[in-house]
């Protein structure tokens, strides 16, 4: 909620995937649910540059996962980058959606 401001009783659970570990080294422990209609989001700004929707046949297409890299200190980082329309899913959130499509058809 703390990000998107979208309360728990909007969300109905269907489980966990595994830990997601960031190249930052942060754990993230993603739960997979089904948002309920009538929903309205607060976007917390230091966290969250843009919320929308992007259809799951979309997010489970392996042909959208491009790997992409940035150099950050010295270092090669390699990530996902998913491009939707003119929006762009990338780093954390499109490795979580790669796992979930690893995890339902690999």
């Amino acid at each position: 909620s703390e990000e998107i401001g979208l309360g728990r009783d909007r969300i109905e659970i269907i489980g966990r995937m595994p830990d997601y570990v960031a190249g930052s080294g942060y754990r993230i422990a993603p739960v997979l649910g089904i948002v309920l209609p009538g929903f309205q989001l607060t976007l917390n700004a230091d966290e969250v540059d843009a919320a929308f929707e992007v259809p799951l046949r979309f997010l489970m297409d392996p042909a959208n996962h491009k790997r992409d890299s940035r150099m950050w200190n010295d270092l090669e980082w390699f990530f996902y980058d998913m491009p939707y329309g003119d929006r762009r899913i990338w780093g954390v959130t499109a490795g979580i959606i790669r796992t979930l499509y690893e995890r339902l058809y690999a």
